[in-house]
């Protein structure tokens, strides 16, 4: 979406153009859960003037009780009319981020936090980071009292054209409301697992491309719940199926263009390219757990589903961790296939940047490219190619993570101490937890 910074004579004039009667302000937990405040229109002018306070202690991850006081700064690039919720008078919204009392940037807001990783990333002479991310769900029908079931809407495949019905009717209508709030929305199918769908819309700078995708999570949830449907961006919610990833697309930009792409070099891809690919490959086990950060992930990370397991890259091959599409020019990127859904976008994108720059820096070069299908390597094949596997549980993951300063870094003390302590206590719990596969498999045999 091309943004536009308004100014606050802007504002009062499209809020007294389309009768606006209500504010909406938006911002993101730990979690990647969007939270908002909502306020009636006569509070527009302390809005403007950085002075709307919130209580932090509440909100996972943020601060103490002792310290709750913060402020939320509104990035006016971000505002909109929203085009739903005018029952009662229309609802402008905005993104924001979080000041502490004092007016610094909160050290434990994700959006800051990408923020100061994008300012490194200036430092070092580039002008952006593009994302095209591919974020995937799953359309449930819900039950009388608007509760998901397990049942799907549809028994389609991949690009199945379907028939008309609510799924199809729903698509629809979530790419017409992304349109009507900015988003260029390039394409949009029926993904290879039963109510499985995505939704491809352009490429953004890191932050607005978190922004999106922040916002693309929310218009999918209110159209599907219009349509008696609930969408899940719970990376496996299904046994036997594909689950749902988000392919991260990303390339550096200078002002002489894209940095990924040397036409004279091999497969056309620069140093640069290379540099930063083999970072990511180098920091990938540790990534993880912020790409893939809840129990849920790791059933998707598994074989036999399309989702990556094992680190390598390819410029001819789906089935390895980082693949190079075939485009060329402005268009040269690497495609991250390993993260998912529920990724908090501001820390993933952050996370992935610091972990390709420190290639850069550096000067890593990447393992060979896997052209061959590694899903029908044996394990003494992988092992002579040099290709790892990643984490296969979050514990794994989280173990990786602790180890990894350079990630850690990335999303500094505040984040990654606030992260690592929920998510560890998230898989003591699920550790703690009899399923009823288990059950079903021992409770009679012993």
């Amino acid at each position: 979406m091309t943004r536009h910074e308004y100014t606050k004579d802007e504002v009062r004039e499209l809020i007294k153009a389309e009768d606006v009667r209500f504010l909406r302000l938006i911002f993101t937990d730990l979690f990647g859960m969007s939270k908002s405040v909502d306020l009636p229109i006569s509070q527009l002018d302390k809005l403007l003037e950085n002075k709307i306070m919130f209580d932090g202690s509440s909100i996972d991850g943020f601060v103490r009780i002792e310290e709750s006081d913060m402020y939320l700064y509104p990035d006016m690039s971000t505002w909109l009319i929203s085009p739903w919720g005018k029952e009662h008078g229309k609802v402008a919204q905005v993104i924001c981020s979080v000041y502490t009392i004092d007016g610094k940037p909160f050290a434990g807001d994700p959006r800051n936090n990408l923020k100061r990783l994008v300012a490194e990333m200036k430092a070092a002479g580039f002008t952006s980071f593009n994302i095209g991310p591919e974020p995937e769900f799953f359309l449930f029908k819900t039950d009388d009292t608007g509760k998901p079931t397990m049942e799907v809407n549809d028994q389609e495949n991949y690009f199945d054209m379907e028939p008309a019905d609510r799924g199809e009717d729903c698509r629809r209508d979530i790419v017409l409301a992304l349109e009507k709030l900015g988003f260029s929305v390039e394409a949009s199918h029926h993904e290879v697992a039963p109510g499985q769908h995505e939704v491809d819309f352009k490429y953004a700078d890191a932050l607005e491309a978190a922004d999106n995708i922040q916002m693309f999570k929310m218009v999918v949830k209110t159209i599907a719940k219009k349509y008696g449907l609930h969408a899940t961006f719970m990376p496996k919610p299904l046994s036997g199926v594909n689950g749902s990833g988000m392919h991260m697309n990303m390339s550096l930009f200078t002002e002489a263009g894209n940095a990924f792409y040397d036409e004279k070099g091999s497969l056309q891809l620069s140093q640069t390219a290379y540099h930063f690919l083999a970072g990511v490959l180098d920091h990938v086990r540790s990534l993880t757990a912020v790409c893939n950060p809840i129990v849920n992930s790791y059933k998707r990370l598994v074989p036999g589903y399309e989702a990556p397991v094992y680190v390598a890259w390819s410029a001819s091959n789906r089935s390895p961790l980082i693949r190079i599409p075939g485009s060329r020019g402005l268009s040269t990127r690497l495609e991250l296939r390993s993260v998912d859904p529920s990724a908090n976008p501001y820390l993933a994108i952050a996370a992935i940047l610091a972990a390709g720059l420190d290639g850069l820096k550096r000067n890593l070069q990447p393992m060979p490219a896997v052209d061959e299908n590694i899903y029908k390597m044996t394990m003494t094949q992988r092992k002579e190619k040099g290709i790892k596997d990643l984490p296969d549980t979050l514990h794994n993951a989280l173990k990786s993570l602790a180890q990894d300063d350079v990630i850690k870094d990335a999303m500094g003390e505040h984040l990654f101490e606030s992260f690592i302590t929920a998510k560890t206590k998230e898989y003591a719990a699920y550790r703690l937890n009899v399923s009823n596969w288990e059950r079903d498999r021992y409770m009679e045999k012993y």
